[in-house]
C-alpha cells in the first residue's frame, strides 16, 4: 500500500467531514461546493486507483453501492416506541395535568419539536463512527438500511468534536423537503413513471431501495430527535441539552426546538407552529413535546406502547377556501363516472391545490354544490383533496346547476345507474378507451401483477401508438417497437421488458385480482384462489358454488358469472396461458379461518409490516368485516404509526386499540 496515499486519503476524509459538518449541522459552509468537489474528486480517484483505501467511513460511498438482493432485519436494542395524540389544546392540558399529578411538580419544563412527517430511523455509532442503520420497523424490530442511510450527507458517518459515548444510538426523521418532492414528481412525470403522492412516501420508497445509488439521488435528509441505547459517559442530563451535543457532533437538529414551561407555553407553540407549516419547506404534522428531564422521565416510565413523558400534539386536517370552476367527469376501469371538482389553484397545506374528488353524485346533492361557489377545501390525511362544504352566504345569482352526464365521457356511449343508483356507469366494456387504459393499469399495479416501469403515461404511450389493446398484449411487445418511442432508450427498453417477462410467474390470486373483475377485490381474489385451488375450477364455477365462498355473496357471484361467460374474456384467458403467464396451482380449502368471524375492525395510521389494502386483505381473510369509520359497532382498531382522530374516538368509546407489533403477533397465531 502506498503510505503517501493513505496518508492523502486521510486527510481528505477528515477535511471532507468536516465541512458536511459546517454545512449541514451548523449550516455555516466553509469552502465553496467547487472546492468540495474537488476534495471530493480527489479522494475518489484515489479509492479508485487503489480499492484498499476506501474505509467504511468514507464520503465517497455517499454515491451509493451495488444493489442488495433483500433487507435484513435488525432487532432494536429499545424498543422505539410510538407516542400518544393529542388533538387540542384540551388534550395538552390533561397532558400536563398527568404528568404534573405524577411528579408532584407544579410546573414541569418541556422539549418542543417540529413532529417531522417522515420515516423514524436508528443509527449506530461506535467510537463516534458509523456503524448501521435500522428503519423503525414494527418498533422492536427493523430492516437493515446501512447502505441507503450511508448515501444521506446529513448524516454524519464520523462524528465531530469530543466527548461523545463509545456506544451510541441515535434516533431521526429522514424525509424529502418540499422543493426537492417537486423536482423528483416533475421528473418521474416527465419520465412517464408513477408519482409520488406525498414526500413521506416519497421518503418510505428512497430509503427502502435495493439499490442505494437509486436513494443517493432522491437527495433524502435527516432530523435527529433523540438518543436511543447508550454506553458509556458523556450525555447531558436534559433533552434539549443533548440535542445541542448532536448539533455539536455533526447531526442536523431541527431549528425550531425549544425549551418551554408549562401547558399554557406548550399550547402556544402548538399554535405557533400550526400558523407556520405551511412556510416550512418540509412537511409536519404536529410537534412533539417531551419532559426535558432524563431523570423524570426516568421517574413517568412507560406504558404498553407510548412514554408517559411525550405527547405528539396533531394537527387538523390543512383546509383552503377558493372557487369551483367546472365538474369533470373520469371513466373508471369497471366503467364508473366519477365527478372531479376543477378549483380555482389554492394554497393548502402547503401544496397548491387545483381538483379535488366529488366521490359520486350523491355527494354533490349532499353538498348543494353550484358551478361557481365559493367552497372550502381539505386535504383528508393531508394527501387526498376534497371538497367539504359550500360557503352557501357567497353564493351569487350567475351560480349554476351541476347537470348529470347524459353519455360517456371518454367514448359517447350510452350510461347506466347501477343497482346502488349512486353511481352511473359505461356499457361499453373494453371498447371504451377510458376503461381500457384503466383496466391495463389496474393489470399491472403493485398488488396485481406488479409490472416495474409500467405507468400511466407509457401505457398510454402504448395504447395511442397501437402496439397495445389489451394487457394480454403486453407479452409480446419487442425491444424493436419500444426503442422507437420517445423517452425509451437501449437500458429503459430492456427494463421494462425484463421487469414484464418476471411478471409471467405469479400466483393465482394476484391473477384473479389483476383481470379488474367488477366487485372482486384483493380479499375477495385472495379467498377464490384458496378455495377453488385453480382458474379451472373457478371458470366453471356455478353461483351456488360460488357463493359457498366467504364473504362472497351473489351480486359478486354474478359478476364472476358474466365475466367468465364473455367469449371475449374466454379468450384473453386462453391467450395469457399461451404466452406464459402461469401460477401453482394450490390446495384447495373449504373456507377460511373465521377465527374473526362476526368483528368489525377499523384500520387507521401507517404500518411497516403491511399497507392498508394488504392488512385489510389479511383481516378479510380471517373472517372479519373491515369499516371505514369508527362507531359503537367497532369490535377493535388497528392503529399504526400517525394514527388520527379516529384513534381519539375508538378511546373514547372504549374500543379496543392494537398495536403494529401485536397485530403481528395475533395476526401469526390466527393463521
Amino acid at each position: 500500500m502506498n503510505l503517501e496515499a493513505e496518508h492523502r486519503c486521510a486527510v481528505l476524509r477528515a477535511l471532507l467531514h468536516a465541512h458536511n459538518h459546517a454545512y449541514h449541522a451548523l449550516d455555516a459552509p466553509t469552502v465553496s461546493d467547487q472546492e468540495y468537489d474537488q476534495l471530493f474528486q480527489e479522494l475518489l480517484a484515489l479509492e479508485a486507483a487503489q480499492p484498499e483505501l476506501q474505509t467504511a467511513d468514507s464520503p465517497t460511498l455517499r454515491i451509493g453501492a451495488p444493489p442488495l438482493a433483500g433487507f435484513d432485519q435488525i432487532e432494536h436494542e429499545r424498543p422505539m416506541l410510538s407516542l400518544d395524540n393529542a388533538f387540542n389544546p384540551e388534550d395538552i392540558h390533561s397532558f400536563d395535568k398527568r404528568v404534573s399529578e405524577r411528579l408532584g411538580e407544579q410546573s414541569v419544563v418541556y422539549c418542543a419539536e417540529p413532529k417531522i412527517d417522515g420515516v423514524a430511523i436508528s443509527l449506530l455509532y461506535v467510537e463516534g463512527r458509523f456503524i448501521r442503520a435500522a428503519t423503525r420497523g414494527d418498533g422492536l424490530t427493523g430492516e437493515d438500511v446501512t447502505a441507503n442511510v450511508r448515501t444521506i450527507d446529513s448524516v454524519p458517518l464520523v462524528l465531530q468534536g469530543s466527548g461523545f459515548p463509545g456506544r451510541l444510538e441515535v434516533r431521526g426523521e429522514v424525509y424529502i423537503s418540499k422543493s426537492v418532492f417537486a423536482d423528483l414528481n416533475q421528473r418521474l412525470q416527465a419520465s412517464g413513471d408513477k408519482l409520488f403522492a406525498n414526500p413521506r412516501n416519497a421518503a418510505a420508497g428512497s430509503l427502502r431501495q435495493l439499490d442505494s445509488r437509486l436513494t443517493a439521488k432522491r437527495r433524502l435528509t435527516m432530523f435527529a430527535y433523540s438518543v436511543g441505547l447508550v454506553e458509556g459517559d458523556g450525555l447531558e442530563s436534559g433533552h434539549w441539552q443533548i440535542m445541542q451535543q448532536l448539533k455539536s457532533w455533526g447531526f442536523r437538529v431541527n431549528p425550531d426546538i425549544q425549551c418551554i414551561e408549562g401547558a399554557a407555553a406548550c399550547v402556544d407553540y402548538f399554535e405557533a407552529m400550526g400558523r407556520r407549516r405551511a412556510d416550512l419547506d418540509y412537511d409536519i404534522d404536529g410537534v412533539v413535546f417531551k419532559v426535558n428531564d432524563l431523570r423524570q422521565q426516568q421517574e413517568l416510565g412507560l406504558l404498553t406502547r407510548t412514554p408517559r413523558w411525550a405527547i405528539a400534539g396533531k394537527f387538523p386536517a390543512a383546509q383552503g377556501m377558493t372557487e369551483l370552476l367546472e365538474v369533470v367527469y373520469q371513466v373508471g376501469r369497471t366503467g364508473a363516472v366519477t365527478p372531479v371538482a376543477k378549483l380555482q389553484p389554492v394554497q393548502v397545506g402547503g401544496v397548491t391545490i387545483s381538483n379535488a374528488t366529488l366521490h359520486n353524485f350523491d355527494e354533490i346533492e349532499r353538498l348543494g354544490l353550484k358551478l361557481g361557489d365559493r367552497v372550502v377545501i381539505e386535504r383528508a390525511g393531508d394527501v387526498i383533496p376534497k371538497v367539504v362544504r359550500v360557503d352557501v352566504s357567497a353564493r351569487l345569482p350567475a351560480a349554476q346547476a351541476i347537470g348529470l352526464p347524459q353519455v360517456c365521457p371518454s367514448c359517447s356511449g350510452p350510461l347506466a345507474k347501477d343497482e346502488t343508483a349512486v353511481v352511473l356507469r359505461c356499457v361499453n366494456g373494453l371498447t371504451c378507451p377510458a376503461q381500457q387504459k384503466e383496466q391495463i393499469r389496474h393489470f399491472v399495479s403493485r398488488l396485481a401483477m406488479d409490472i416495474d416501469g409500467l405507468g400511466g403515461k407509457v401505457v398510454e404511450q402504448l395504447l395511442a401508438e397501437g402496439l397495445i389493446s389489451n394487457a394480454a398484449d403486453l407479452y409480446e411487445l419487442r425491444f424493436a417497437q419500444l426503442i422507437e418511442l420517445d423517452r425509451f432508450a437501449d437500458k429503459s427498453a430492456q427494463k421494462l421488458l425484463d421487469s414484464i417477462a418476471a411478471s409471467r410467474k405469479t400466483t393465482l390470486n394476484r391473477f384473479i385480482y389483476a383481470l379488474g373483475i367488477s366487485e372482486v377485490g384483493e380479499a375477495t381474489a385472495r379467498s377464490l384462489a384458496n378455495h377453488f385451488g385453480s382458474l379451472e375450477s373457478l371458470v366453471s364455477a356455478d353461483e351456488p358454488a360460488l357463493t359457498a365462498v366467504p364473504d362472497v355473496g351473489p351480486v359478486v357471484a354474478q359478476a364472476l358469472r358474466q365475466f367468465f361467460a364473455e367469449p371475449a374474456n374466454q379468450a384473453l384467458l386462453r391467450r395469457f396461458q399461451e404466452l406464459g403467464v402461469h401460477w401453482p396451482d394450490i390446495e384447495p380449502q373449504a373456507s377460511g379461518s373465521n377465527a374473526l368471524a362476526g368483528q368489525v375492525w377499523v384500520i387507521t395510521g401507517s404500518f411497516t409490516h403491511w399497507s392498508r389494502s394488504e392488512l385489510k386483505i389479511e383481516l378479510q381473510a380471517l373472517g372479519a368485516k373491515v369499516s371505514g369509520s369508527v362507531s359503537a359497532k367497532t369490535t377493535v382498531l388497528a392503529a399504526g404509526e400517525a394514527a388520527g382522530s379516529k384513534l381519539a374516538k375508538a378511546r373514547s368509546l372504549g374500543i379496543e386499540v392494537i398495536e403494529e407489533a401485536a397485530l403481528i403477533n395475533l395476526l401469526e397465531e390466527l393463521k
